[in-house]
């Protein structure tokens, strides 16, 4: 069902406590939740525990396309780690390891056939940045 694995990272300037906060509650994942800003995430729902379901929305703030993301947690390690499937059977795995004065948040999952892998790389890439810029003014 995939092409491989794709691996992401970004080094985000600030504390792990801010970082974990800033990736997981859901007032905070709609703050950057998109690749684009052209998109938006207008709402999300996060039950971080082993078997609970992270929902969000995401779409073009025009309306003229979106989709709900939904995955289940398979492994939660509160500062450290997150594992879920998503709903197409995916897995995922994001790590949060503190280096210097900033967290390497490094994100590895499976690619899935149906777009080019440098296109799914392109658009995680995307939704990491923005991530990293939205916890770094925390």
């Amino acid at each position: 069902m995939n092409s491989g694995t794709i691996t992401i990272d970004a080094l985000v300037k600030a504390p792990i406590d801010t970082v974990w906060r800033a990736y997981t509650e859901p007032a905070h994942i709609t703050q950057w939740n998109f690749a684009s800003d052209d998109w938006c995430c207008p709402w999300a729902e996060n039950d971080l525990r082993v078997g609970g379901v992270y929902q969000a929305r995401m779409e073009a703030k025009d309306k003229s396309f979106g989709f709900d993301f939904e995955a289940v947690y398979n492994e939660v390690k509160p500062g450290e780690r997150l594992v879920y499937t998503i709903g197409d059977g995916r897995r995922v795995q994001t790590d949060f390891t503190p280096e210097g004065d900033g967290v390497r948040v490094t994100t590895v999952f499976e690619a899935e056939d149906t777009h080019p892998v440098e296109m799914q790389r392109d658009g995680w890439r995307a939704i990491l940045d923005s991530f990293k810029r939205y916890a770094e003014t925390l």
